[in-house]
């Protein structure tokens, strides 16, 4: 495989990675937000259950100790792609999701700010429970 695809597909894991962050942080917001402007989606099964899917997964690789496997993925795709060089150049996609998503800290600050997310998401499933539409519209 050419060394330019390797560095697509670094890129393209890199904006899943980005896509499933706002999907966590966005959801948390949107719960709460959505159910006082009655979007019924917000009380949807589907996305209730894989927002909270998501972050039980998540905070669970960090209780273990693991990296999120799209990290380890984009990482290898990079080594592919000979980007790991400090010297290499990266790409637009690359500069600019990477400030937004990653910063240094050890596993244990991950795991406990993912354990926040959940306590969160326990919160809003609780508060804001699945399935009893707050639709305006049927009252």
């Amino acid at each position: 495989m050419p060394i330019e695809t390797y560095a697509w597909l670094a890129d393209a894991v890199l904006a899943l990675h980005f896509a499933v962050v706002v999907f966590v942080l966005g959801g948390l917001l949107a719960i709460p937000l959505g159910d006082a402007l009655g979007w019924r989606w917000v009380r949807g099964w589907a996305f209730r259950l894989a927002h909270a899917s998501a972050i039980v997964v998540i905070a669970l690789q960090a209780w273990l100790g693991r990296h999120c496997p799209l990290t380890i993925l984009e990482a290898w795709l990079r080594a592919q792609a000979w980007q790991a060089a400090a010297y290499q150049q990266v790409s637009f996609v690359q500069y600019w999701l990477e400030r937004l998503i990653y910063f240094s800290a050890p596993l244990w600050v991950f795991a406990l700010l993912y354990t926040g997310l959940l306590v969160l998401a326990a919160l809003a499933w609780w508060r804001y429970p699945p399935g009893r539409a707050a639709s305006r519209e049927a009252a």
